[in-house]
């Protein structure tokens, strides 16, 4: 058994690493070299791998895990926010192609085999969803999360994913069936609302308990076992898996501990992603594609072609700008995944044959291969294509990616900087690693994230790659260096500022190539010194000149030493003799000063 997972996970691997690389280098983009791969090892291809819907139901885990990543990046205000084209362009999506394409089957039927209308309308649902896996990818891919495009595609499929839940409740009332007792509605009404009051009350208990563990896999643990455990319980209840964990997410997405659970999810989430698109390249019947050519080509196009221009004419009524819209409906053109689910449950439910189910699986897994090819197409017959594009497009606070400035560490040193930023309205993501800490700040409106800084995943989960600045405010020199390090190989736009604790740090820094640093001792005492000399008897004029020259002559003490500087016994010495050189350089600098304001009296 285990040789066979083995051996079978070897297929599935190499045959990735050839075809994405390929479909890439032809610019057709990951998701068709995935397709393509599945059709090489499946059962009308090479024939590999024969359990197709094995692998298919397994591999749809990616797509409950691409939900829940999704419910991190849109907290219940955001989500309201986008309530409009949710339940606006999302649901008039739904309802009308559903609608239409049920109608051109039965209007169809003297060219098609005899179709009742429950059979049409269940056709017509099925065929209404779009593939959320291919359509977010592509829509990650092109750079267009923050765009119209991205927005209001993201809206439409949010909105078919919850339209799955009613749908797969409605068969059996369409098979002639009492559609479930009450009770089922109860259970699943009771269902989502333990979900949201458990996950509001009890996840950020459970995550902290985790961290304070000081066991760092405990933490990829304790998320795979939230999402699984989630996506588990709304299956028994007969909800969508997609939708708990998605809901979990948006509940997780204002904690501070959602960064962490990014990093953790994304690894499997993007391996269950690409299994999942082979998976669907093996499910394509190519025998019925040989028997029924013309057919089947003719079923895609049509779906394409009526599903683009019903999103074109939607988008166009709500406002949607005509490069805009044109790029959501070939995103969103294709059959999706959740089409499987619903006409495999209405043909358990004995609406839909097995001949017409075999055929709309087919169909709708070459619609899915199609969506690549007419990007590609539509990328060459707009001059500039998706990427020239985007930038034009209005960008939304709806993806918390884009802070200006990432502070790391949140201590008594990190909040006066982050306190300064937030007074000026500077957009500002911060990672402290003290769980009590972070409680105690969030207490107070600090959005505080957990997190270790050191970590290259999380400072791009954190937005390092777009942010301005990166602010070091950690009070460990050691790990202060490593992020330090990390950004100058993987962010070099970025501008490091850092803390140095002491002239050693300091001297670190400066050999990195980090001009903007503070002392954090030397600045306090340094005012605290000008305040001496004014209790003193000195002008605050003459102590404020004072100051100054002390701050310029210690500054250019600091780098004259740097070329001899090394982490030796021999630092204290030179150390020693820098100050006793400053000291008479500043003793004949005040001389000269209180020379010059003995003359003016």
């Amino acid at each position: 058994m285990a040789s066979d997972i083995l051996s079978s996970s070897v297929v599935f691997l190499a045959a990735a690493v050839v075809a994405v690389p390929i479909a890439q280098r032809l610019g057709l983009g990951s998701v068709l070299g995935y397709l393509l791969a599945g059709i090489a090892i499946g059962p009308w291809g090479l024939g590999l791998i024969s359990d197709v819907d094995a692998i298919l139901h397994f591999s749809e885990f990616g797509v409950v895990l691409l939900l829940f990543l999704i419910g991190l990046e849109l907290n219940p205000k955001k989500l309201w926010q986008m309530r409009k084209p949710i339940l606006g362009l999302g649901g008039s999506q739904v309802v009308l192609t559903s609608l239409v394409i049920a109608s051109l089957l039965l209007l169809a039927q003297s060219w098609l085999p005899a179709m009742s209308w429950r059979d049409a309308l269940v056709v017509g649902m099925g065929l209404a969803l779009s593939s959320t896996a291919i359509a977010l990818r592509v829509i990650e891919e092109q750079n267009l999360g923050g765009s119209e495009t991205g927005q209001a595609g993201f809206a439409v499929l949010l909105f078919q994913d919850i339209a799955v839940i009613p749908m797969l409740a409605f068969l059996p009332v369409l098979a002639g069936g009492g559609g479930g007792s009450w009770l089922d509605g109860v259970w699943m009404l009771g269902g989502i609302t333990l979900l949201l009051v458990g996950g509001h009350f009890l996840l950020r208990p459970l995550f902290r308990w985790v961290v304070l563990s000081n066991v760092r896999e405990l933490f990829n643990v304790a998320a795979l076992l939230l999402v699984i455990g989630i996506a588990l319980g709304m299956q028994s209840l007969g909800l969508s898996m997609a939708l708990g964990t998605f809901l979990a997410g948006v509940l997780l997405a204002e904690s501070e501990y959602r960064h962490e659970l990014e990093i953790a999810i994304e690894p499997f989430k993007g391996l269950l992603l690409g299994l999942f698109f082979i998976a669907v390249g093996m499910a394509v019947n190519l025998g019925l594609l040989w028997e029924y050519p013309l057919q089947i080509v003719l079923a895609v196009a049509l779906l394409i072609c009526v599903k683009g221009l019903l999103l074109y004419g939607l988008a166009r009524i709500f406002g949607i700008r005509a490069k805009s819209r044109s790029q959501m409906a070939a995103i969103l053109s294709q059959g999706g995944e959740f089409a499987f689910v619903l006409f495999t449950a209405a043909q358990g439910e004995g609406l839909l044959g097995h001949e017409l189910t075999s055929s709309l699986l087919v169909v709708v897994s070459l619609s899915m291969m199609t969506t690549p090819l007419i990007l590609v197409l539509q990328d060459k017959w707009f001059a500039r294509g998706f990427k020239a594009a985007a930038p034009e497009q209005p960008q939304s606070d709806v993806i918390d990616r884009e802070p200006r400035v990432i502070i790391t560490g949140f201590g008594r040193f990190g909040q006066v900087v982050g306190r300064l930023m937030f007074a000026n309205k500077i957009k500002v993501t911060i990672l402290e690693r003290d769980p009590s800490q972070i409680q105690f700040l969030r207490k107070f409106g600090y959005k505080v994230y957990y997190g270790d800084a050191t970590q290259l995943d999380l400072l791009r989960a954190a937005g390092a790659d777009k942010a301005e600045a990166i602010i070091i405010c950690t009070d460990e020199p050691d790990e202060v260096m490593e992020v330090v390090a990390l950004c100058q190989q993987y962010f070099p736009h970025l501008k490091i500022l850092a803390r140095a604790r002491s002239r050693v740090e300091a001297h670190q820094l400066l050999s990195h190539g980090v001009e903007h640093f503070s002392r954090e001792t030397f600045a306090g005492a340094l005012d605290l010194g000008r305040q001496a000399l004014i209790s003193l008897g000195m002008h605050p004029y003459q102590a404020k000149r004072a100051e100054a020259h002390f701050r310029k002559l210690d500054t250019t003490a600091l780098r004259d030493l740097l070329p001899q500087h090394s982490e030796d016994v021999h630092l204290a010495t030179r150390a020693k003799e820098a100050r006793k050189e400053l000291e008479e350089i500043f003793d004949r600098e005040m001389r000269g000063e209180r020379e010059r304001h003995n003359g003016w009296d």
